[in-house]
């Protein structure tokens, strides 16, 4: 699992209008998430004995304006062999239409720049088109697909109806941005708020919000190996208002966890300006 591949899939990044949806956008809340990330398990074949990080996700814009994310994500991976600082950023915007998403990754490996993924993807009438600027200028084809925004407004819609299980897909940027995922999706029913639950200090005055446990498998849409097997997994709680937290990230090999230890929210346009 490359450094690249494991920090963009630590948490749900969010065609909003573009396939006229037969349900109202949510109020995604302005934000700015901290975790704490911490080994859960690794089995003898990954060799790593220790993982401590830290993940910081700001999600900021409305349905009026499109959708920025910016994210980093810092581990400190230990193996047998020894221990590497590993150092994500990542920012990304979403138009308001679902149109277009522009993305940019920097990875270092010990401080030192390792990878640099720059580019835009647009929607055609056949599907998707990516234009890479970094590392160097390239053009692809691939299938039609949503963006993170529009794969969180989904997972919510179909959580409010109380749909458990639907497969979807998603292109994120991530990696070589020349993949998309094909992802299964499992919500559980929506649960109440617990007085004893670890994170409700960080939550403040959500801590009393109920949530939904998600469970997400993501597939490579590429692989024609007919083995379906997830490249990896992600279990979380999610809020009405996009907000995600409790994180479990199982590559397999290994899994982290992921622990909301700070939250600010952010003040946001309660409706769209006149254009």
């Amino acid at each position: 699992m490359s450094a690249t591949r494991l920090a963009f899939h630590a948490v749900l990044l969010p065609t909003l209008f573009a396939v006229a949806p037969a349900f109202a956008v949510p109020t995604l809340q302005a934000h700015r998430a901290v975790y704490d990330l911490s080994l859960d398990k690794a089995s003898d074949r990954s060799g790593i004995s220790g993982i401590t990080g830290r993940m910081v996700y700001e999600f900021n814009g409305s349905p009026c304006e499109g959708y920025t994310v910016k994210f980093r994500f810092v581990t400190q991976i230990v193996t047998n062999d020894n221990t590497r600082l590993t150092d994500q950023q990542t920012t990304t915007f979403e138009d308001a239409e679902g149109k277009t998403f522009s993305f940019v990754t920097k990875s270092f490996v010990d401080q030192n720049l390792e990878k640099e993924v720059k580019g835009t993807a647009t929607k055609e009438a056949k599907g998707l088109k990516v234009d890479i600027d970094k590392p160097e200028k390239s053009s692809l084809e691939l299938a039609a697909t949503q963006f993170p925004t529009q794969h969180l407004v989904e997972l919510i819609d179909k959580a409010e109806k109380g749909e458990n299980f639907y497969e979807t897909n998603l292109f994120d940027g991530s990696e070589d941005a020349n993949k998309v995922m094909t992802t299964t999706v499992v919500v559980g029913k929506k649960t109440d708020a617990d007085k004893t639950d670890p994170e409700a200090s960080a939550l403040a005055k959500l801590a009393t919000d109920q949530y939904w446990p998600v469970d997400i498998a993501y597939f490579d849409d590429t692989d024609k190996s007919g083995e379906e097997v997830p490249e990896y997994r992600i279990s979380f709680k999610l809020h009405e208002n996009g907000l995600t937290r409790d994180l479990v990230m199982d590559y397999n090999d290994f899994s982290m966890t992921g622990k909301l230890v700070n939250l600010s929210l952010f003040d946001q346009p309660k409706t769209c300006p006149p254009k």
